[in-house]
C-alpha cells in the first residue's frame, strides 16, 4: 500500500486543482486544460521511446487514432453498466483501447525496431500514415465523414478526474518502470546499443517491450480525446500530431519526465494564449509567433527546458542551499 500512496496524493492534488478549474474558468479553458492533461500522456508515452530508449519513433498519431476509435465505437455499441455508472465502461474501454495500441505497437516494433535511426522514424511514420488511410476508408467507423456522437462525461471535474487518473498512472508506471532493471536497459540501449549487447542485454527485446508501453498509453490518449470532443476524424490524426508529439518531447527535453508535462502545457496553451492576438491585428498572426517562440526556445535551450533532468533535480541544486 505505501507504493501507491504517493500516486494517491498526486492524483487528490489533481483532483482539488480541478475543482478550482470547474468553479474558475469558462469551458473553453476547461477543454484546453482537458487537452493539456491528455497531452501529458502523449508527450510522456512518447518520451519513454525517444528520450529514454534513444529511437526515433513518428507513429503516435496512429495509435492515438486506433484508442480513440476503438473507445468511440465500444461506448457508442457496448454498454455494459448503467448511465449512472457509465464511466466505468469508459475505464475499461479506455483500458482495451492501450491494449489494442499495444498489440499494434507489438506487431509494428518487432520487425522495424531492429531498424535504427531515420529508418524506424520512416517505418512509424508509415505505420500512422497506413491507419490513417485504412479509416479513410472503413464505412463503419464514418471513413472521411469522421465519427460522431461520442459519449461524454457529465461534467467537467468527472473528464479532469478521469483523465489526471490515467496521466498519473502513466507517469509513476514509466518512472518506476525506468528505475528498474527494465529502465536500466532501455538507457543502455540509448547510451551504447553495441554494448548494451555485449554485457547480455537483448536489445530488440528492451527496445520493443518501451515501444508496447508507448504505444499503449498513445492509445489510452486517444481514448481520451474521443471522448472529451464527441467526434473525430481521420484528419484528427495526421502526421502533424506525431510531430507534435516530438515537439513536446524535445522541447521539455529528451530524457525528462517533468519537462514533458511542462512542455505538454506550453505547448497546449501557447497557441490558444496567442488567438485573441488574430482578433486585434486581424492578421494570421497565431502560428506564426508561436512557430518563432519554439525556434528562440531550442536555439537558447538546445537540450531542451530541462535536459535530462527532473524538476527535482532543481529543487535541490537552487532551492534547498538557498
Amino acid at each position: 500500500m505505501k507504493a501507491f500512496k504517493l500516486p494517491f496524493l498526486v492524483l487528490l492534488g489533481l483532483v482539488l486543482l480541478g475543482v478550482v478549474f470547474n468553479f474558475a474558468v469558462n469551458p473553453y479553458i476547461q477543454l484546453i486544460v482537458l487537452f493539456a492533461v491528455m497531452n501529458t500522456i502523449l508527450s510522456m508515452s512518447l518520451n519513454l521511446v525517444n528520450g529514454y530508449t534513444g529511437q526515433f519513433s513518428l507513429g503516435h498519431a496512429g495509435f492515438m487514432a486506433i484508442g480513440a476509435y476503438f473507445a468511440a465505437y465500444a461506448n457508442t455499441h457496448w454498454m455494459i453498466f448503467p448511465q449512472s455508472l457509465r464511466i466505468l465502461d469508459f475505464f475499461i474501454y479506455a483500458c482495451l483501447s492501450g491494449v489494442l495500441a499495444g498489440f499494434a505497437g507489438l506487431l509494428v516494433g518487432i520487425p522495424s525496431l531492429r531498424l535504427r535511426g531515420d529508418y524506424l522514424a520512416i517505418v512509424t511514420l508509415g505505420f500512422g500514415e497506413i491507419v490513417r488511410a485504412i479509416l479513410l476508408n472503413v464505412d463503419t467507423l464514418g471513413g472521411p465523414r469522421g465519427y460522431a456522437g461520442i459519449p461524454g462525461f457529465n461534467s467537467f471535474i468527472e473528464s479532469f478526474a478521469f483523465a489526471s487518473f490515467w496521466a498519473v498512472i502513466c507517469f509513476f508506471t514509466i518512472w518506476r518502470l525506468l528505475h528498474s532493471k527494465y529502465g536500466r536497459a532501455f538507457q543502455s540501449v540509448k547510451e551504447d546499443e553495441i554494448a548494451a549487447e555485449s554485457v547480455g542485454i537483448n536489445t530488440t527485446m528492451a527496445k520493443v517491450r518501451s515501444f508496447v508501453i508507448s504505444s499503449f498509453f498513445a492509445g489510452v490518449a486517444g481514448a481520451l480525446f474521443a471522448h472529451f470532443t464527441n467526434y473525430i476524424s481521420p484528419s484528427s490524426f495526421t502526421f502533424l500530431q506525431s510531430v507534435n508529439a516530438v515537439i513536446m518531447v524535445v522541447l521539455g527535453g529528451m530524457g525528462s519526465m517533468s519537462g514533458s508535462i511542462i512542455a505538454a502545457i506550453i505547448v497546449t496553451a501557447i497557441p490558444e494564449l496567442l488567438r485573441p492576438l488574430q482578433e486585434v491585428t486581424g492578421v494570421e498572426l497565431r502560428m506564426v509567433i508561436y512557430s518563432l517562440m519554439l525556434v528562440l526556445i531550442m536555439i537558447l535551450r538546445p537540450q531542451g527546458i530541462f535536459g535530462n533532468r527532473e524538476i527535482t533535480d532543481f529543487w535541490r541544486k537552487y532551492v534547498r542551499r538557498s
